[in-house]
């Protein structure tokens, strides 16, 4: 009975030390998990980062996140500068470059507006009674949180009507979506999507 018992005693023993590796070894395993997500975190922000560039002399040069940011958010708004300076700077000698220019920096929203525009026959009349528009300022805001990247510009402009001069404001609103760059046509390489003009009012002289 005795030997019956030790027997018994030996087989817990073993079940329990058995016990006890299993339990290391999952802990060791969740362990050795979390530090290897921890490594491919780390490896992921370093990525995200740093970009990096080679200089003239073939040496590598680490580029800091922020400055590419900075960087898009300065060609986003060139971008948007560029195309309301040719899709609203018109004059009867240049709104057909100009409005071809145009058309090249945004999608379909960008060419129902000019077609709708059209089919009002706002570009007849600039060649009609020789209208002139010129832009006085553009103002973009940009996301660059969110892509593709929503804007809202705002735009003074002055349309010349001989001796007759109105100022209007006009906003629009969109986003930006980056494309592969095509020189000289789209040179910053985004296009404007879900194009819209929010709202056009006269100001007072």
């Amino acid at each position: 009975m005795a030997e019956k018992t030790s027997i018994y005693r030996n087989i817990y023993q073993v079940l329990g030390l058995n016990r006890m590796i299993s339990i290391s070894v999952s802990i060791g395993a969740f362990c050795a998990c979390m530090f290897s997500s921890y490594l491919v975190y780390k490896m992921h922000r370093e990525v995200v980062e740093h970009a990096f560039a080679i200089n003239t002399s073939g040496e590598v040069i680490p580029l800091a996140w922020k400055l590419r940011r900075d960087n898009l958010e300065v060609e986003a708004k060139a971008h948007l500068q560029l195309f309301h300076q040719y899709f609203y700077g018109l004059s009867p000698g240049n709104y057909e470059q100009n409005l071809e220019k145009a058309l090249w920096l945004g999608n379909s929203s960008v060419d129902n507006v000019y077609r709708q525009k059209k089919s009002d026959g706002v570009y007849n009349r600039i060649i009609q009674y020789a209208l002139v528009q010129e832009i006085d300022t553009i103002y973009s805001e940009v996301s660059l949180d969110t892509l593709p990247y929503p804007f809202r510009t705002r735009m003074v402009f002055r349309i010349n009507r001989g001796s007759v001069e109105d100022t209007y404001e006009l906003i629009t609103t969109g986003k930006l979506l980056p494309v592969e760059r095509q020189f000289p046509k789209n040179t910053h390489g985004l296009l404007i999507t879900d194009f819209f003009e929010k709202r056009l009012r006269k100001l007072n002289p």
